[in-house]
């Protein structure tokens, strides 16, 4: 009979996707793993499986995260304008550690046909939130009725990431938080 779990499996995940999300997939040994997560390897792998597996599941977990609080945000808005300006200024906040799900993309996705599936899912999901939202600051008569919501979703979201590259980059927060609301005056503005 199997030995129940002591160890917070959630706090693993969350120190493991950090040390992830700190250096890559690649640059992370299984040492660093089981340093991080405090678990021997026999028990690391007994628990996530092989360092892809247990990678999977801490980008499963932050995108379920993410959309959670990205749907919260969007839907809680008093006006959907204002929270579609919240989701593009979010892109200014990540700076230097950029975005887990853009960093893993951007790392694996050529690579790792898994990485690039699960990326375009997560990616379209948000797509659909946000032109929901876009449906609803229609409504509200914040965006133009003619427009279509989901490519006008596509193009924000392309700017919010362009926005996590360039502070992954180095650009100066003061700087990215003004590109930031150029293109939120821009894409964003009242009727």
């Amino acid at each position: 009979m199997a030995r129940p779990r002591k160890f917070d499996e959630q706090g693993v995940l969350r120190d493991v996707r950090d040390q992830f999300w700190a250096v890559g997939y690649e640059a992370t040994s299984l040492d660093d793993l089981t340093r991080v997560s405090g678990l021997g390897r026999g028990s690391l792998y007994g628990a996530f499986g092989d360092k892809h597996k247990l990678f999977m599941r801490t980008l499963d977990d932050y995108v379920t995260d993410s959309c959670a609080g990205m749907r919260q945000s969007l839907d809680e808005s008093e006006r959907a304008i204002d929270g579609l300006r919240g989701f593009l200024m979010s892109g200014a906040g990540s700076l230097r550690q950029g975005c887990y799900l853009a960093n893993s993309t951007t790392e694996l996705a050529a690579t790792d046909v898994e990485v690039a599936e699960r990326a375009r899912q997560a990616y379209e999901g948000i797509v659909g939130m946000v032109a929901d939202a876009v449906k609803r600051a229609q409504r509200e008569g914040d965006l133009p009725d003619g427009l279509d919501a989901v490519a006008f979703a596509r193009t924000l979201q392309t700017a919010q990431q362009g926005l996590v590259y360039m502070g992954r980059s180095g650009l100066p927060a003061e700087r990215l938080a003004g590109v930031a609301q150029d293109l939120a005056d821009r894409l964003l503005s009242a009727r």
